[in-house]
């Protein structure tokens, strides 16, 4: 598939799966402070929401090419640091803390927004790498799945590691690593379970629908590798 779109286009897009990025990571910082126990294992709310992030970038790169899926993660990354800090911030174990909790410099609450940025930064660069290398296979699965399965670990691994290891919250410095892996099996059974079939889906709908608006367009602006 080779599609064109105008510098206006692309700057729309970009802007549209930037913010579209953080919003998933504002509710999964959100999520993350509401652990709860399934099966005996401790997890959080935020590994059912934060996968969607990596849905979005392999259908970017699928799409429109590693380069494009880069600059949305560079559009999103200041956002989604102030966006990070604040909202964690303003919510305490899932309630409100009010306005007033954002005169006072909150030290856990900075680790954690530092590494949800380190975490989003270095997972998604590692998931784009990886589905680039992949994405011309003609098994349309394997690009996906591969970077899923390595952006999600490093992610996972960065995001607790940085945020809660020898932290002041008791609870999670001293569970983090057991529910980093726990977590880390949720974001996989999603994404592979339901994410890589609705990905196919997206895929096919996204392919359709961009070739149809670009098709009476004429060739100006960038070119959009093929798929």
């Amino acid at each position: 598939m080779s599609l064109s779109l105008s510098g206006s286009q692309w700057r729309r897009v970009v802007l549209v799966l930037a913010c579209l990025h953080v919003l998933v990571i504002a509710a999964s910082n959100y999520l993350v402070q509401l652990p709860f126990t399934l099966f005996g294992w401790h997890t959080t709310w935020g590994a059912f929401s934060f996968p969607f992030i990596f849905l979005v970038s392999d259908l970017t790169v699928r799409l429109l090419g590693g380069a494009t899926a880069r600059r949305v993660v560079a559009a999103a990354m200041a956002p989604a640091l102030v966006v990070s800090y604040l909202l964690s911030v303003l919510y305490v174990d899932g309630r409100f803390a009010g306005l007033d909790a954002l005169a006072e410099f909150d030290t856990l609450v900075a680790r954690i927004a530092l590494a949800s940025f380190c975490a989003y930064l270095f997972g998604q660069l590692l998931d784009i790498g990886v589905f680039q290398r992949l994405r011309r296979l003609r098994q349309w699965w394997v690009a996906p799945t591969a970077s899923t399965l390595f952006g999600n670990a490093l992610d996972t691994l960065l995001f607790f590691s940085i945020a809660f290891a020898g932290s002041s919250n008791g609870f999670m410095a001293e569970h983090w690593l057991e529910i980093a892996c726990v977590d880390y099996a949720f974001k996989l059974l999603i994404s592979l379970g339901l994410f890589l079939p609705l990905y196919g889906a997206l895929l096919a709908l996204l392919s359709r629908y961009l070739l149809t608006a670009t098709a009476s367009a004429p060739a100006r602006g960038q070119r959009v590798p093929d798929c």
